[in-house]
């Protein structure tokens, strides 16, 4: 990216990583047949969660785009879809006490309002999910629908309405913004009623002589408000439309401005602002720029709304809506893009609470983390290739680092180059539920559920399929691929580490080749020592990797660098063997979360696994080698430890340095085939064999090493065998 990219996210603490944490509607997820239908956990293959917001709140019937930014024609409708989590308001001086922002130190958004203490407002109470509008009987039907929807009368929105060329004016009720209108819609709450007062006025503040008709869903988080051709009338006319979400201050009858820091009933970061403004939120934002440059927080695709929030202007954000278009229902998707970056919502099986919670952080793993970001509505960040033939998409995990978000690498190269691999990558960075939760519990949830959405929007080639990330996202690089090596052809962790907790479990990676990048002395987070220490195991494990150290690196040289182009060509194109002839796995149950459909008890053709002694559950590992020799291959001969040297180039910061150790494994030799399956077993007590994907039958020879009972059960072929026992 020109200018190179800002900061990138880290691990929190060299402390936290011991042992202790566009188109149609979804359809339900097909797994290709290139992958079997057992591969990675059972979320993968779960059809996409349903959202109470994304539904039909009575008498929409258009699906939502799912893009955000993005608007579109469709039913008779006029849709607008919001980001997620950009509810920030102006850019003025952070609230000391905001504990969201001190965690997102590396995605901190630029606006800088936090939300009142007190109940019903829940972090996030004016977020702008979606809004739209069409002709109904007699008036005209505007919905609005929010991420978080507690108390009603805690919330206020504003919809302007013009003509193109309108004057600009300032909108009522202490908005504090002006920008081009005729009227202005006002909706705001009454406590302990499922009805709303809305007001509709001309600049000059003079109310309509009819009162709009208010609905309010609490289920759905939408308001929906209708407002009668007598007050306003746009015919088949063209209309500019304009909107901006708040809180409302029930006493004085007036949006709720916010503060320097805030308090049980005020927000606050309105610091530095001479004028504060009372929206969070704006709607028609198409032009938000993603992050380009040190210095200019675009982390939340929210940075043109926090400036112009600050001037005091929401002129920049409009749209022109052609009711013509909608008498005819006309459908047009023109405006919703199709490739290049993109923020995508996710509709979630989970929603541990409502709104944001900064007040308990993950951090750690394994842990119980359910994620800062709590609601059933989750962003998602896309890169889909510019070209792209008719044949499916393989699909790129890249995950983001603690103290950063989902749009850590929206618009950059890395997200570009590796989108043009072969016949085309899906590049997707999930959001994982917040900045910190290590991949596991919730946050790794979503990041299979990021999967399902793809699956059920884009058509996959399982097999073409590989996982990168940064600093955090470099250790959740290590630990999915350990304990679901059947989903990944190779994987590239950039300043991450095995952190000693998952180094036990890298033989899993037998089938998965490694390319790790750390840096030198001067990244205090992830110390040399640590990808040392991750080297020997990879060496002693007999895997195929390569670990290049650049000396003169810091934890951050590699965003600024923004050049990934050998680490692309290592991830190339290669493809998922989901039979090879020699699997090994190793389990834990530390990870496992089966309520979320997270459960690693299987790699290829092995599935069933226990573990005979599961205590303690941080630590305990079992093992499995199976070997069949039905394939009529052996095992190469690894290299051993290769050392040499190269240089990176191309990138923004210049030629950087670095030394590399790595292993290769020599020809695979061919030996005779037969009907046996070796297996050596420790730690487990059963394990199933899927014969024909072993290349066997049930007149199998097993030869089988343990160091106790162990229960081998092929299907179809009869009761277990007991061996050991």
């Amino acid at each position: 990216m020109p200018g190179g990219r800002a900061l990138i996210g880290v691990l929190l603490a060299a402390g936290s990583l011991s042992a202790g944490c566009g188109g149609p509607g979804p359809r339900p997820v097909a797994v290709a047949p290139s992958l079997p239908a057992t591969a990675g956990p059972a979320l993968l293959r779960e059809p996409v969660g349903t959202a109470a917001q994304l539904t039909d709140g009575g008498g929409w019937p258009a699906p939502p785009i799912l893009v955000s930014g993005a608007s579109a024609y469709r039913d008779g409708e006029f849709l607008y879809q919001g980001y997620l989590f950009d509810d920030h308001g102006a850019a003025g001086l952070a609230d000391p006490g905001d504990a969201g922002r001190a965690a997102q130190v590396f995605g901190a958004p630029a606006g800088t309002y936090s939300y009142p203490t007190g109940p019903g407002y829940d972090g996030n109470a004016a977020d702008l999910v979606e809004l739209r509008i069409r002709p109904v009987p007699g008036g005209t039907a505007v919905r609005v629908t929010l991420n978080t929807l507690v108390d009603p009368a805690l919330v206020a929105f504003t919809v302007a309405l013009g003509r193109p060329g309108s004057p600009a004016a300032a909108y009522p009720f202490g908005a504090g913004v002006s920008g081009p209108a005729e009227h202005f819609l006002t909706v705001h709450g009454e406590p302990g009623l499922l009805t709303d007062t809305a007001v509709l006025t001309d600049t000059a503040g003079t109310p309509a002589p009819d009162t709009p008709a208010v609905a309010v869903d609490l289920v759905r988080s939408q308001i929906t408000v209708t407002i009668p051709h007598g007050d306003w009338d746009p015919g088949t006319s063209k209309v500019v439309l304009a909107a901006g979400v708040g809180l409302w201050d029930g006493p004085a009858g007036r949006f709720l401005v916010p503060q320097g820091a805030a308090d049980a009933g005020h927000p606050g970061g309105a610091r530095g602002l001479a004028h504060p403004e009372a929206f969070f939120d704006v709607a028609f934002r198409g032009g938000e720029p993603v992050q380009a440059a040190l210095g200019d927080p675009a982390w939340w695709r929210e940075s043109l709304q926090a400036r112009s929030l600050a001037a005091g202007t929401i002129a920049p954000f409009s749209a022109t809506v052609d009711f013509g278009k909608l008498a005819r229902a006309t459908t047009d998707d023109s405006a919703i893009p199709t490739s290049g970056p993109m923020d995508r919502i996710l509709a979630s099986h989970f929603s541990p609470g409502p709104g944001v919670d900064f007040g308990t952080r993950c951090g750690t793993f394994p842990a119980e983390c359910q994620g800062e970001y709590r609601g059933d509505l989750q962003p998602y960040a896309l890169e889909v290739p510019a070209r792209h033939g008719s044949g499916p998409y393989g699909l790129t995990l890249l995950l983001h680092g603690a103290g950063a978000d989902y749009n850590e690498f929206l618009g950059s190269r890395q997200a570009s180059e590796l989108a043009g691999r072969g016949t085309g990558s899906l590049v997707v960075t999930p959001e994982a539920r917040g900045p910190d939760g290590f991949y596991d519990g919730l946050p790794e949830a979503d990041v299979f559920e990021v999967w399902a959405d793809m699956a059920a929007h884009y058509r996959l080639d399982p097999a073409f399929t590989v996982i990168s990330g940064y600093s955090m996202g470099g250790v959740g690089t290590f630990k999915l691929a350990v304990e679901y090596p059947d989903l990944f052809a190779a994987a590239q962790p950039d300043v991450g580490t095995g952190a000693l907790v998952l180094d036990p479990l890298f033989p899993s990676l037998r089938n998965i080749p490694v390319l790790m990048w750390n840096a030198g002395p001067a990244d205090f987070l992830v110390p040399p020592w640590l990808p040392a220490y991750d080297t020997k195991a990879l060496v002693a494990d007999g895997l195929r990797f390569s670990a290049e150290l650049y000396p003169t690196a810091n934890h951050l040289t590699f965003d600024g660098e923004d050049q990934y182009a050998p680490a692309v060509a290592f991830l190339g194109t290669a493809t998922v063997d989901p039979d090879p002839a020699h699997v090994t796995d190793v389990v834990t149950t530390a990870y496992d979360k089966p309520a979320d459909g997270l459960v690693a008890d299987h790699a290829y053709w092995l599935s069933g696994l226990r573990l005979r002694n599961p205590a303690p559950v941080a630590t305990a590992v079992g093992r499995i080698d199976a070997v069949s020799k039905a394939f009529g291959t052996g095992d190469p001969v690894p290299s051993g430890a290769v050392t040499g040297s190269g240089t990176l180039t191309g990138g923004n910061l210049g030629p950087i340095s670095y030394t590399s150790t790595s292993q290769t494994w020599g020809p695979t030799p061919t030996v005779p085939r037969a009907d046996e399956l070796d297996i050596t077993a420790t730690n487990l007590s059963a394990v199933t064999v899927d014969v024909g994907r072993a290349r066997l039958d049930c007149r199998v020879v097993l030869h089988v090493t343990t160091d106790g009972p162990l229960s081998v059960t092929l299907p179809g072929c009869g009761a277990p065998r007991v061996f050991g026992g």
